[in-house]
This record gives C-alpha cells, sequence and structure tokens, in this order.
C-alpha cells in the first residue's frame, strides 16, 4: 500500500515508521512547508493518512476526494464542516474514515460507553462526566475523544442539554480537560451518586496504538468509497 502522509509531527512520523514496518510504502509527507504540493503526491498514492490541524483538515480532505484517494483523517476540532465535507464526498464519490481515535482499546471503550450510558439514562440519582487528560501540546479541548464519548451520553439523557467545561452548569453534561506534560491521552466515564461511583476509562502508553489503529482503518478502507469510522473497520455496535 502507498500511503501520502498529510501531517508529519509525532503521529506522522510514528505512522511511518509502522507502516514501513509492514511493508507499505511512504510516496509522500506533507508538512505546512509543502502543502502545496498534495496533489502531486497524491498521484502516486493508494491512501492519505491525515493528522495536521484544524484550520486545513478540510482543504486536505477535498483534494483527496478530488483525485479520488481514500483519506483516513485522524484531525479534530473541524467538525462544523462536516455537513459541508459529506457534500463534498456526495460530489466526487471519495471515501474518507474518521475517527476522533484511532486506537482499538479507545474504540471498545466507546461501545461500552454506549452500552453503559444505555443503562444508567432511567437512573438520575447518578450523575455523569467525562474526564479527559492529554499532553501540553494538544491543539483542541476537550479533546474529540471526550466529544465523542459525551455526544453518546447525550444522546440517552433527557435531562442533559449539552456539555460545558463549567462544573457548576446543572443542565450540561461536565467535561473535566485537562493538559499537563507527558501523558498520551486518559479518558474517563463515571457516574456518581451519593452511595457510590461507576467509572470506566483507557490510558494510553504510547501513540503507537492510535498508529497501528489508522494503519489498519487505511488498508480497511482500500476500494471502498463512502463515509466510515473505526466502528466498520472492528465490526462493533
Amino acid at each position: 500500500m502507498r500511503i501520502c502522509l498529510i501531517g508529519y509531527g509525532k503521529m506522522g512520523q510514528i505512522i511511518e515508521s509502522l507502516a514501513i514496518q509492514k511493508g507499505h510504502i511512504i510516496t509522500g509527507r506533507i508538512s505546512s512547508k509543502n502543502r502545496n504540493q498534495l496533489a502531486d503526491y497524491l498521484s502516486d498514492s493508494d491512501v492519505a493518512i491525515e493528522f495536521s490541524s484544524p484550520d486545513c483538515a478540510l482543504e486536505h480532505i477535498t483534494i483527496c476526494f478530488e483525485h479520488q484517494v481514500p483519506i483516513v483523517c485522524g484531525t479534530t476540532g473541524w467538525l462544523d464542516q462536516w455537513d459541508e465535507m459529506l457534500t463534498l464526498r456526495g460530489m466526487t464519490d471519495g471515501a474518507i474514515l474518521w475517527a476522533s481515535n484511532f486506537s482499538i482499546g479507545v474504540n471498545i471503550l466507546f461501545a461500552v460507553n454506549r452500552y453503559l450510558a444505555t443503562l444508567m439514562s432511567p437512573l438520575i440519582d447518578y450523575k455523569p462526566k467525562v474526564a479527559e487528560i492529554h499532553h501540553i501540546h494538544k491543539k483542541d479541548s476537550p479533546s474529540g475523544t471526550a466529544l465523542s464519548l459525551s455526544k453518546d451520553i447525550l444522546a440517552t439523557r433527557t435531562d442533559l442539554s449539552s456539555w460545558s467545561l463549567d462544573s457548576n452548569q446543572n443542565s450540561a453534561l461536565y467535561i473535566d480537560a485537562k493538559r499537563t506534560e507527558d501523558v498520551v491521552g486518559y479518558h474517563k466515564v463515571s457516574y456518581e451518586s451519593k452511595q457510590d461511583i461507576i467509572e470506566i476509562s483507557h490510558n494510553a502508553y504510547s501513540r503507537e496504538g492510535f498508529a497501528s489503529g489508522a494503519i489498519l482503518a487505511a488498508e480497511w478502507l482500500q476500494g471502498k468509497t463512502g463515509c466510515y469510522g473505526m466502528k466498520d473497520v472492528l465490526g462493533i455496535g
């Protein structure tokens, strides 16, 4: 598989290393210095893997659609443009697999979270909360993973209208987002009552779990059109 890497920071470099170990070929390494050459690199690529920044993600996706190159996108913070992306995808019959987190462990957490949210929805004495901790260089807060967890919780609640970073908003699901040194990624969902607390969590030890999941997604996306997520790759609800 011939892979064009869009975004060549820490994640891009780890993806490159693991992809080469698996026998894949890196056709291009796109950074802020050579973004204008993306189309040239795509002409020799089977797939693009994109971990860049929110302000340029849609542009990268659009170029991939236009050149009929499937794209695996891990950039978060741009989802206010999601509907525009879907329109562009439909016009070009392109292929995209987006995930807020490519870790297999986190995607299992997503599935458990959806099930737990359904169980807990009638138990209004238990107050839900999402907590996340990341390294200080992460650009968006709360994380895309925390937002995904929150979305699935809110879908089951009639007493909560939205999420908030303010713990004092009783009608909102509280997301406790922290940034500190040397934390790859930690997420926890809790339901607390006056009597006890229920918790599920995931703690990433390294970025390799995210990178290997992105490569798995790229392999899976070959020959497909449409819009997908990691639950499609893993076959989990």
